[in-house]
């Protein structure tokens, strides 16, 4: 379990503050949602990977484990794709008028889940995250879940270089065509099959059984 000495009042910023310039070669993306692939998972489905939300130092928090919140070691690599949020954009910094920073958010957040239990299917990074900017309240609502947070990587997510991408796909690639190749159709089918269960699960998971899937 990480420290709460990593939220010591020295190292939060106010939310007033200007953000530093995000610099990859540090790991450092003030205000931002991270993601990069997750092995043999993102080999089969390429958007799919491992994500984390970072302080307002730039410093990387992300949900890696049983009671673990990784505190600026991302646990699968390095950030492939960020998005970064305006903290005007989070009607909780808004409201409170400087009685809450976005880094009082994290450390709540930080807090909850270094008592959670880890499942890949039920209480993940994405749950993580989601609850992060739901205390937030981002885009002026607390309905953030795995599905849309997922979605909103996807599409406003920026990559950090062109070798960020290739690593992204390139593994897929490699995959696909080796499949393909040697297992023809009843490979595409698996693949396909494989993807449809995944992704099924989290959407019955999301919006059929409010409390199955942990935010």
């Amino acid at each position: 379990m990480e420290s709460d000495g990593y939220f010591d009042d020295e190292q939060m910023v106010n939310k007033s503050t200007q953000l530093d310039p995000i610099d990859p070669k540090r790991a450092r993306f003030p205000c931002c949602i991270v993601w990069t692939p997750l092995p043999i998972i993102s080999w089969f489905i390429p958007f799919i990977g491992h994500v984390g939300i970072c302080r307002e130092d730039g410093v990387i928090l992300d949900f890696a484990g049983p009671n673990f919140v990784c505190v600026d070691h991302f646990a699968f690599g390095a950030v492939a794709r960020y998005v970064q949020i305006s903290r005007e954009e989070c009607l909780k910094l808004t409201e409170s008028r400087g009685a809450m920073s976005w880094d009082d958010a994290l450390r709540k957040g930080t807090q909850e889940y270094q008592h959670m239990s880890y499942s890949l299917f039920t209480c993940n990074c994405h749950s993580f995250v989601a609850n992060n900017l739901n205390r937030l309240v981002y885009h002026g609502h607390e309905g953030w879940n795995v599905v849309n947070l997922a979605a909103h990587i996807f599409l406003r997510g920026k990559w950090v270089n062109k070798a960020s991408l290739v690593k992204a796909y390139l593994p897929f690639l490699i995959v696909f065509c080796i499949g393909v190749f040697l297992g023809g159709s009843k490979f595409l089918l698996g693949v396909v099959a494989f993807a449809v269960a995944l992704i099924g699960w989290f959407l019955i998971g999301t919006y059929c059984f409010k409390n199955l899937i942990h935010l």
